[in-house]
């Protein structure tokens, strides 16, 4: 891991990108992760640059000779694999997880298929297309029910309802393609952070919110975090073990965010993976690197140091070793 370095070490990542904003539904959280990274990457001496992604941010990078992109796009059309795939054309190493790696994580209902398979709990979900299928399948998961779309971040188009309110979610979600039903799990909503290889301190929140909603995870001040999440020991590890099975199974690399439902039984299930998760002032992944000492531009710098190591050695840093849970990083 990344301590202190002296600047000839980050001007040694030669020409970087910052890869912000783009099209998809998450663009202003993505702008205000990328800036925050952007000055991480600045005050270490890094040579970044901000790049404001559109579909030609490819051929934008070649052009104007960036050795490395940090990628910190959410959601669709830079989460999904999407710019992954043109970076990889144009020969341009980014941070992050691969374009498998993204497109399986991007998608909840694959990415809930591959982590039951391999014996991680989740809760039951049909695919639905009308708002008949949406009811049916409300009605036999129970209410309360979460409508969401199949391929979404940040809980845009995402619904906890009621009887009365299936016809409404489903219009809601699908404007952002295929919609899923999920079972509604009462308990506490968690997640674990993984940095290469390692599974970072679990951490809760809780909102007066019906759930983790948008507005909870950016911009609300009375949402509660705990950090490490307070839960018996043996729920703690599990839920990290978890992550790291579910963070190898997807094929992810480098970092990423894997979020649990933990009921009130003390039983964990995975809701989803995030590879490009936030980096703003009510980010998740910088709380739980923060209280195992690593700063927030340790946390940048090392997220883009296994990348820049790809661009150099033109093979891959092994994203997964043995399972290993960390109490530090340093």
């Amino acid at each position: 891991m990344i301590s202190k370095r002296d600047r000839s070490f980050t001007q040694g990542f030669g020409r970087v990108a910052v890869v912000m904003g783009g099209w998809s539904a998450e663009r202003e959280i993505s702008l205000r992760s990328g800036a925050a990274v952007l000055d991480a990457l600045l005050s270490a001496g890094v040579d970044a640059h901000p790049v404001d992604a559109d579909r030609s941010v490819a051929d934008k990078l070649a052009t104007e000779k960036f050795t490395c992109a940090f990628l910190i796009l959410h959601g669709r059309g830079g989460e999904d694999g999407y710019v992954q795939g043109a970076l990889e054309l144009a020969g341009i190493s980014y941070t992050g997880s691969d374009v498998l790696g993204s497109a399986l994580a991007m998608d909840k209902i694959k990415s809930k298929q591959i982590c039951r398979s391999i014996g991680i709990q989740t809760a039951d979900w049909f695919m639905v297309e009308t708002a008949t299928e949406a009811i049916a399948a409300a009605e036999r998961l129970g209410y309360p029910a979460i409508v969401k779309p199949v391929s979404e971040g940040s809980s845009i188009g995402v619904s906890r309802v009621s009887e009365n309110a299936v016809v409404e979610a489903f219009e809601a979600a699908r404007q952002y393609g295929d919609v899923m039903v999920e079972r509604f799990v009462k308990g506490t909503e968690a997640t674990v952070a993984v940095l290469n290889g390692k599974a970072l301190p679990v951490v809760s929140m809780e909102t007066p919110n019906l759930f983790y909603d948008y507005d909870a995870k950016y911009f609300s001040d009375d949402t509660h975090y705990e950090c490490p999440a307070n839960l018996p020991q043996n729920i703690t590890e599990e839920m990290q073990l978890s992550a790291l099975k579910a963070f190898d199974a997807l094929g992810a690399r480098d970092w990423g965010r894997v979020d649990f439902m933990v009921d009130e039984a003390g039983e964990h299930f995975f809701m989803e993976l995030n590879t490009a998760p936030g980096m703003t002032d009510h980010s998740l992944v910088p709380m739980a690197a923060n209280a195992v000492g690593v700063s927030f531009q340790q946390l940048c710098l090392e997220v883009l140091s296994m990348a820049v190591a790809r661009g150099v050695t033109q093979t891959a840093v092994p994203a997964h070793g043995a399972p290993d849970v960390v109490g530090e990083v340093g």
